[in-house]
């Protein structure tokens, strides 16, 4: 049974206030995630996997058990969690660094196998917690503080699509890429977090939602033109829209 949410802030979040940096789309996705978790009324059950990167500390602003994983092994902590007591609902929360870097094995794999767990992979492009390095999602002539000259595809390969590179394998159930770049995106976001999650609820296997999202910061941008950098440029590089949903009939 889902509770139709209202306009109050979500019981599933705290009144902490965060440490993001103005117009970072974290605190978006946190509070969807909250409506998604009220929604389906899961608070008691859900669990969410918060690694290091700038979302590291997502267990003061979301109203549930957060477990912290080292650095890329999210999924792997997300699997033992789930298989260790299957009646959880269980989630991963990623920044591209942890999930496209140093955790890609346990992404890919973690998906192969089609564990019973969503993933929420947050994609702004850059390194932001440890000062704005290039990551493998920044995009071809995109300038980084480890790629001042722009992202030079010759000599460091072009960003890596998780979202096609997932759905290049069997098991996974549900893949879709939506944008945190405006009010639309924001609505499409939520839709994709809470169809996510019923699934898990509903123990239909693997889910797998990026979320193209602004990072200011580190974007050297404003926040109104960060929305605009993930909306008019991002989008071009990151396609948005359903890969897979085997709950329904998808067209490419």
């Amino acid at each position: 049974m889902e509770r139709i949410p209202h306009s109050r802030p979500p019981e599933a979040l705290t009144e902490v206030q965060t440490h993001y940096c103005p117009g970072c789309g974290h605190g978006i996705a946190h509070k969807l995630i909250a409506e998604a978790v009220d929604t389906l009324e899961i608070r008691e059950r859900v669990i969410g996997i918060a690694p290091v990167g700038c979302a590291v500390l997502a267990y003061f602003y979301l109203n549930f058990d957060v477990v912290e994983a080292a650095h890329g092994r999210t999924p792997a902590v997300a699997t033992g969690i789930k298989r260790a007591d299957p009646d959880k609902i269980v989630f991963a929360y990623q920044g591209d660094g942890d999930l496209a870097a140093i955790g890609t094995a346990e992404t890919i794999h973690a998906a192969n196998r089609g564990e019973h767990i969503a993933v929420f992979f947050i994609n702004n492009a850059v390194y932001g917690m440890t000062g704005g390095q290039m990551a493998p999602t920044t995009m071809e002539g995109q300038r980084t503080s480890t790629s001042p000259e722009g992202r030079d595809v010759e000599t460091m390969g072009p960003p890596i699509r998780m979202c096609e590179l997932i759905n290049t394998l069997d098991r996974p159930y549900y893949i879709e890429r939506v944008a945190i770049d405006g009010p639309a995106g924001v609505r499409k976001t939520r839709k994709a977090i809470r169809t996510a999650m019923r699934y898990q609820v509903e123990k239909r296997g693997y889910c797998f939602v990026e979320i193209l999202s602004p990072c200011p910061t580190y974007q050297r941008l404003s926040p109104v033109d960060a929305l605009g950098f993930v909306g008019q440029t991002m989008r071009g590089v990151f396609p948005t829209r359903i890969f897979r949903n085997e709950g329904e009939v998808v067209h490419a």
